[in-house]
């Protein structure tokens, strides 16, 4: 989740301010940095090659994660099992498939390649509380309409009380400016029209929440969760064509619970160089040997479940207009300066839009050829073109 980048932006900066005080100016460079290990691992209840991402806490001017490549990562029980995982791209992955079972402790560990030591409190796993469904309801929300896509589960036992949620969502994309006839460049950068393939007409987009979901029960009269995991603006394009979205439902306990949350406020606030720091964010992994050597993170073992639903913007607004394309799609052509009159709101060159893929043809007149904003004829240019194995038209 990017929200760890922020976390580690946070370590970074406020190894610096602890040092310089709050008052000073802070060039935004770091000038102190302490490196620390970063976690991102939850085992869950499925049956399924489980994954843990290890990285380093990055500087400000970096641009990307620092990877921890190289370490020796693994899992065990209080039952004698061993769970190792192996390296891939920027993950773990366990080299065999496993699942967390009730009643019994879970303990990470990790052996970097310089040395380093770290483990996890052993952990048990939470109760097990399925999602009941996922509605969707016309909402007004920050004075908005929109679409409210909510989760509803209940827990008649009361042992679950605190949750976590992620999603990921995916939509149709329909091309409305696409042209039968499509224009490429011969070695003497002159246009050449020739039938164009359908394949860019439907594409597929999706995306992950980027925002920690976190809610609790712990005030209500039962383990009942109403909770607004989504919310779509009516005019956002996503839900014009067909929409869907996969919820997954994590149960985690009250320490992992205060840690998100904690966590959740750092990276909300909105200034972190305001003079309330809070400091090194300690989760339930520490050093086993050295306690100068930093690991932020939290090892989770958590019941999960999840849900997928379908609708159309029309199943929510009939009789209405859908969302505006993505991109503007109003049709333009390419002229000189001393056209009289000037019928094209472009001027040339036209050959560097070309090329640079801004553009596709849409249509030809009799003295100029009509284009449009890429995507408009083009899905592929912000989504793919491969259909989804799980997608129901």
């Amino acid at each position: 989740m990017t929200i760890y980048k922020l976390n580690t932006f946070i370590i970074c900066t406020l190894s610096a301010l602890l040092f310089h005080g709050c008052t000073e100016t802070y060039p935004l460079l770091t000038n102190t940095y302490e490196e620390a290990i970063v976690v991102e691992a939850t085992i869950t209840n499925e049956l399924k090659y489980q994954e843990i991402k290890i990285t380093k806490t990055a500087r400000f001017e970096d641009e990307n994660y620092l990877p921890e490549s190289g370490a020796e990562v693994f899992i065990t029980d209080d039952a004698g099992n061993q769970y190792k995982f192996k390296e891939d791209s920027e993950k773990y992955v366990s080299i065999t498939e496993f699942q967390a079972v009730p009643e019994r402790k879970y303990q990470l560990h990790i052996n970097t390649k310089d040395g380093k030591s770290f483990e996890s409190s052993p952990e048990y796993l939470t109760a097990v509380s399925p999602i009941q469904s996922l509605t969707t309801a016309v909402e007004i929300k920050d004075k908005a309409k929109g679409i409210a896509i909510r989760v509803n589960s209940f827990d008649a036992s009361a042992k679950s009380k605190y949750y976590k949620y992620e999603y990921e969502e995916t939509y149709k994309v329909v091309a409305p400016k696409w042209s039968s006839i499509k224009v490429t460049l011969d070695e003497n950068d002159r246009f050449v029209f020739s039938q164009n393939s359908t394949d860019k007409i439907v594409c597929y987009a999706n995306k992950k929440n980027t925002e920690l979901l976190l809610t609790d029960t712990n005030n209500l009269t039962e383990d009942r969760v109403d909770f607004m995991v989504r919310f779509i603006d009516k005019q956002d394009y996503i839900t014009t064509t067909r929409y869907s979205i996969l919820v997954k439902q994590y149960i985690i306990s009250l320490a992992s619970y205060s840690y998100n949350t904690t966590l959740k406020k750092m990276a909300g606030s909105g200034n972190i160089l305001a003079p309330n720091q809070p400091g090194l964010l300690l989760g339930n992994l520490k050093s086993v040997n050295n306690p100068s050597n930093k690991i932020v993170g939290y090892f989770d073992v958590a019941s999960v479940s999840s849900e997928r639903i379908y609708f159309n913007h029309n199943d929510l607004f009939p009789n209405e207009l859908p969302p505006p394309y993505i991109v503007d799609c109003d049709q333009f052509c390419y002229g000189g300066e001393d056209e009289v009159p000037v019928p094209c709101t472009h001027k040339l060159p036209l050959l560097d839009d070309f090329v640079f893929g801004l553009i596709t043809f849409h249509s030809s007149g009799t003295s100029h050829i009509y284009w449009v904003n890429a995507p408009c004829g083009d899905c592929t240019k912000i989504a793919s073109n491969i259909k989804p194995t799980f997608w129901v038209d």
